[in-house]
């Protein structure tokens, strides 16, 4: 690190302490990271973790790992590492409105989501009873970042991001920094909309379906609809001791959530196409059960159990790495010829 390299940092860091809100996290003042590493000359740590998120291979499979919809005939369907884009790019301009620290938001935004299974959240589903736990995407995503990437090294990300990665769930408690709760909100803010755009693509619910009180609220386009829940949350969060959204607002993104649950998660009509996906995790766990050999010496490395290995291996794959795995395994050579 030269001296000049030092100074843009340093002259970043101070450029914090001038242009920030009082209620900020800022960089020179992170907790830091489990192993101590000597500071970058350009970068602050928390646009250090922002790039190994980034160039992390938990993160390039992202783009062929399902949103909603598993295998969608289109091109423009959500996957996982587009609702990270969106996720990331609403928390960060929520962030710059409440003058808050936009790269500690960016890379807990850009890594919430890393150690999801393919299939979504049927993946989960379908893990949890090989394992004494129920698997939680959130933890994993830790797991992920702490000792999946780089061989088993992990990313050695600040505290500060680790804590906004494994709270950004709802069922988790509050994350540690004001920036992670706008993370955790954006979340949320983004899939409830992007699935609703989703499913009108599809066809499985027309605009007349959606709540009619919610969309007087929020507005009838998807732009809209995230505008005035962007809007409304840095209204209703500046100067607060926490992020959240005015009690009307809240109660339309509830309400337009609890329908994506009735008509789009949970609907009678994919429930076949979602057995199979759940089948066929379980099959390929049930296998590497039996046949540990088959398991990459990555994640046997770890030194963990059998069944969180496996759970590892599995959760790391693609959809499309998952089918090729179960075409091979289970089924007769020429099958699809």
């Amino acid at each position: 690190m030269t001296a000049q390299d030092q100074r843009v940092r340093e002259r970043t860091e101070e450029l914090e302490r001038q242009l920030l809100s009082p209620r900020a996290t800022l960089a020179a003042s992170s907790k830091g990271r489990e192993q101590p590493e000597d500071p970058d000359g350009l970068r602050t740590v928390f646009q250090q973790d922002r790039d190994r998120i980034v160039h992390s291979k938990a993160f390039r499979r992202l783009k062929h790992k399902t949103q909603v919809f598993v295998s969608p005939e289109g091109d423009h369907y959500r996957v996982r590492l587009t609702h990270t884009l969106e996720v990331a790019q609403i928390a960060r301009t929520a962030a710059r409105a409440l003058r808050l620290n936009e790269d500690l938001t960016e890379a807990i935004a850009l890594g919430h989501d890393l150690g999801h299974t393919p299939f979504g959240h049927l993946g989960e589903e379908a893990l949890s009873p090989f394992l004494d736990r129920p698997f939680r995407h959130n933890e994993q995503s830790l797991r992920v970042v702490e000792h999946l990437e780089r061989d088993g090294r992990g990313l050695n990300l600040t505290w500060e991001v680790r804590d906004g990665i494994v709270n950004h769930t709802w069922s988790m408690p509050l994350p540690a920094t004001i920036e992670a709760q706008v993370a955790r909100f954006a979340d949320r803010i983004a899939y409830v909309n992007h699935d609703i755009d989703d499913a009108l693509r599809a066809g499985i619910v027309e605009p007349a379906d959606l709540p009619a009180q919610a969309i007087r609220v929020l507005g009838a386009g998807h732009g809209d609809r995230i505008e005035t829940l962007v809007a409304d949350l840095v209204s209703v969060s500046e100067g607060a001791d926490e992020v959240g959204l005015s009690a009307p607002v809240l109660a339309a993104l509830d309400e337009l959530r609890g329908f994506l649950f009735d008509r789009v998660y949970l609907r009678p009509e994919e429930r076949s196409e979602q057995r199979k996906a759940i089948e066929l995790v379980r099959s390929l766990f049930a296998y590497y059960l039996d046949h540990p050999e088959g398991i990459p010496a990555e994640y046997v490395s770890t030194g963990s159990d059998l069944p969180t290995q496996i759970a590892d291996y599995i959760a790391g794959m693609t959809d499309r790495f998952a089918l090729r795995a179960y075409e091979q395994l289970f089924l007769p050579q020429g099958w699809l010829l």
